[in-house]
Formats: structure tokens, C-alpha cells, sequence
């Protein structure tokens, strides 16, 4: 088994660290500068920033936010949220990450994953999916856009296979059920979609305890989950959680 990814998410409101349940709710928490440092000083293997309010409010990411995190660690870092164009995936590259997350801007213009991932490459460009469990999709789950508020009539399985064919090099699989829960992973549409496409799939949604890391990447078949709230509310360190894993068999880089 490969090694397994430990990421830590920070979702950003009016420039503060926010947490909610199935997107709901949300509650500043921290300083997003601050704990991504402590984050890396723990030894998380990369940081996901998350403006959650960009895309619905038809505005830009907050740069300057994003380029101060970037000065505080040295390790793979993804920004998502208001990126509708090469020169905001520019800007966000420039300003310090290693990766550009899509969500709603992909599911409106298909043709920015491929324009991305011809200009900065494959590995630069990441589908970000909020995937709500529904029967009436072939799949089961149905894509949702605007941190969980507009529902799609995409399939969540159709959509992150023609995401990579697209050119996506990496899908993160929000479960919008599970969101904020800390019950557990949402095994069956991690798995569904890890099983389905050629790139790495990161789990995200209803991390509560180490031994849901384990279950996801073992029964989900996840290469990388995103922790928030374990953390966020001191818990567990990412540390901690590594080591419990790495009694599970899980195998996870240690410093």
C-alpha cells in the first residue's frame, strides 16, 4: 500500500477559519495564518484553503490571505473557491500554492479543468465535488454547487470521470451528509469514485476519529483524506492521528 495523505482543511469566511455542519452553521474558529503553521509543525502532509463564500458571492479568492499561509509552510498546498479563470489559477500559483481547486466554476465552465491542466499541468488542477446522496442519480449521488446550497442534475460518478478525461489530475470527494459530522467518512461515494477514475481521490466530510482515517483508506480505498474539526478543536494533533494509524498498518509519513 502506498503511503496515505493526512490533509488538513481550512474552509475561510471574511478572512477567518470557519467550521460548520453539512455546510451550516458556520463558526469562526481561528486565524487560518496561525493554524496552518501549527498544522505544518505538526506534520501534515499538505493544507487545503477553502474560500467558501467566494463562489456565491460571484467575487474573487482572498489573495492576501492565501500568500501569508504560503509564507508559514513548506509543503503541497491547495486554494479553492471564486476560481473562474487561468488568470485567477495564475494568481493563486503565483501567490504560493501548489494546487488550484475547481468546484462550482468547473460544473458552470467544464473548460477551465482543461485549460488549467494545459497551462499549469495536470497535478496543478484539482476537482473539488460536493456530492449529496440521492436515488434519483445513477449513481446515487448528486453533485451540488455554491457550498451546498444549488443542486445539479450531474451525477457525481459521471461528473469526476469526465472531470479527469477533462484533464483533472486529483478529485476531492466531499460528502455534504457526512459534512462536519465527525461520524465517519461517507464510505460508498468515496469508494465509488475512487474506484472509478484513474487519478488520486482525497475523502472529505465526517472525520471523527483516527480509526475513520483508517476506514476510509482501507474500505473507501481514499489516497488522502481531509481532517478539520478533529483537529480544529484540539482533539487529536496530526500526530497523534498519524500514529494511531501507522498501528493500524496504515502506512503514513512520520517526522
Amino acid at each position: 500500500m502506498l503511503q496515505k495523505r493526512v490533509i488538513v482543511c481550512l474552509d475561510v469566511r471574511d478572512g477567518k477559519t470557519t467550521k460548520g455542519i453539512k455546510f451550516q452553521g458556520n463558526v469562526d474558529i481561528g486565524d487560518p495564518v496561525e493554524m496552518a503553521r501549527i498544522y505544518y509543525e505538526q506534520g501534515v502532509d499538505e493544507l487545503v484553503f477553502y474560500d467558501i463564500t467566494a463562489s456565491s458571492e460571484r467575487r474573487g479568492i482572498m489573495i492576501d490571505v492565501v500568500r501569508r499561509v504560503a509564507e508559514q509552510i513548506f509543503i503541497p498546498f491547495a486554494v479553492g473557491g471564486g476560481i473562474g479563470s487561468l488568470e485567477d489559477m495564475r494568481a493563486v500559483l503565483l501567490a504560493g500554492a501548489e494546487k488550484v481547486s475547481v468546484n462550482s466554476q468547473a460544473v458552470r465552465n467544464p473548460g477551465i479543468i482543461t485549460e488549467g491542466a494545459e497551462r499549469f499541468w495536470n497535478q496543478a488542477i484539482v476537482l473539488g465535488m460536493d456530492a449529496l446522496a440521492d436515488p434519483a442519480m445513477p449513481c446515487g449521488y448528486r453533485v451540488v454547487i455554491n457550498g451546498g446550497r444549488v443542486p445539479t442534475e450531474l451525477d457525481a460518478l459521471e461528473w469526476a470521470r469526465r472531470a479527469v478525461e477533462l484533464g483533472a489530475g486529483e478529485i476531492v470527494v466531499n460528502s455534504i451528509d457526512a459534512d462536519g459530522t465527525r461520524d465517519g467518512y461517507e464510505l460508498t461515494v468515496t469508494r465509488l469514485i475512487s474506484e472509478g477514475v484513474g487519478v488520486p481521490v482525497v475523502a472529505s466530510g465526517g472525520a471523527g476519529t483516527p480509526a475513520h482515517l483508517a476506514d476510509v483508506f482501507e474500505r473507501g480505498r481514499a489516497d488522502a483524506a481531509l481532517i478539520a474539526s478533529m483537529v480544529h478543536y484540539g482533539d487529536y494533533t496530526v500526530g497523534t492521528i498519524k500514529d494511531a494509524l501507522a498501528g493500524a498498518g496504515i502506512p503514513v509519513r512520520r517526522i
